[in-house]
């Protein structure tokens, strides 16, 4: 297979991932405040996101079950018959049925990324990661465009019926094409092997603790200071068209095209170069928002520093990604991307929570910089990680 059909059947398949995302996210909050939910309530829907780090749990029954493909249809139709029959529960008293269907959305959700990340690791090639996974992120975050705010905009002309309607049409169509997709080759599992046994493996090979603590801190910078943004440029008054346009339009739009250039150019560079070079101008976009509070440099610097973070945030996302790809073995891909991407999404979480304390008892200017300063331990784990970056996983080729 051509790598522009593996990246055509990425795309798609990234998008089927981040479409779930961007409801859930950004859709459902307004869907349910427009009908006079509490917001307390709708502060529990964070509560929905679990699966999305749990997911590592079941993680295996997808490397040992079926194909992978099946898995990826057999969710989307799952959250596809949820979604057409949203409309049709009691939307202003939320009860146990409407949390259990919504929870049930969120963990096939969960499901379907644990197999599409597991047949992209299948279906790429060594030195294709770089490229492939600027085009992944690109197409997860148009489904969130779409997912979110995209189908928001519409419910005010059609209302909310034919919103999700519309939604359920597009997971099908996406469960067709996830059916009919290239098969990739499938890996025996030993029915005998212990359940997390694939988990062990890879903690006993060499340097893997100091990997799960690059996987901790790569981001953290990043993290920390994403929650407190949109809070800054609300005191700094601007306007809600002026935060929903530069964050959603041309944030997204930044963020897109350095997952491209960042893919493109972790693979021209390697995987080694691409973290450290990518991952240091991320972190140092930091600092252009810490200097915009600390001086009142007026709208236009703060529009710049907003547009530098979500470029280089989508550069080095894209080498991070690609990294988390190699260092999989595709015999268990599922398993092992799983626990990683739910460690990532454990730092996330973390660092969030705190967000809002750190920026009380500092204020912007000190926080933000301080979280350039949070970016730095990754860097120093550069020598144990240059290894596995350079080295294919043990079982790749196979």
């Amino acid at each position: 297979m051509t790598l522009r059909s593996k990246l055509f059947w990425i795309s798609a398949l990234y998008f089927a991932e981040g479409f779930p995302f961007g409801l859930v996210v950004d859709n459902l909050p307004v869907y349910f405040r427009t009908h006079g939910v509490s917001l307390t309530e709708i502060g529990l829907m964070s509560l929905l996101g679990a699966p999305w780090t749990l997911k590592v749990l079941w993680s295996p029954l997808v490397d040992r079950f079926g194909r992978r493909q099946q898995w990826i249809a057999a969710c989307l139709v799952v959250m596809a018959v949820l979604l057409a029959a949203l409309p049709y529960f009691d939307a202003t008293r939320p009860g146990a049925v409407l949390w259990a269907a919504l929870l049930l959305l969120t963990t096939a959700s969960a499901t379907q990324d644990i197999a599409i990340d597991a047949y992209t690791i299948g279906l790429l090639d060594s030195g294709e990661e770089g490229v492939a996974n600027g085009v992944r992120v690109s197409a997860y975050r148009v489904a969130l465009i779409v997912g979110g705010g995209g189908l928001v905009i519409l419910a005010g002309r059609l209302g909310w019926t034919a919103v999700y309607d519309a939604a359920a049409l597009i997971l099908l169509v996406l469960a067709f094409g996830a059916w009919c997709s290239p098969a990739v080759p499938q890996v025996q599992v030993d029915p005998q092997q212990a359940w997390f046994r694939p988990l062990w493996d890879w903690l006993e090979r060499p340097g893997a603790p100091l990997i799960f603590l690059f996987v901790l801190t790569y981001k953290l910078g990043d993290s920390s200071m994403g929650p407190m943004v949109k809070p800054f440029w609300v005191d700094r008054g601007l306007s809600v068209e002026e935060i929903g346009f530069i964050s959603t339009t041309l944030g997204v739009g930044a963020s897109i095209v350095g997952a491209l250039i960042g893919g493109m150019l972790t693979t021209r560079w390697g995987l080694f170069r691409g973290l450290w070079a990518l991952g240091m101008l991320q972190a140092v976009s930091n600092l252009g928002y810490a200097a915009i509070a600390a001086f009142d440099l007026g709208r236009l610097p703060l529009y710049a520093a907003s547009l530098a973070e979500s470029f280089t945030g989508g550069l080095g996302t894209a080498a991070f990604l690609a990294f988390l790809m190699h260092i999989c073995d595709k015999r268990r891909a599922a398993t092992e991307y799983a626990l990683l991407s739910a460690l990532f999404g454990f730092t996330r979480t973390l660092a969030g929570a705190f967000s809002g304390w750190g920026t009380t008892h500092l204020g912007y200017a000190t926080y933000f910089a301080m979280t350039f300063v949070l970016a730095l331990p990754a860097f120093t784990l550069l020598p144990w990680v240059r290894p596995w970056a350079q080295a294919r996983a043990a079982g790749a080729e196979t």
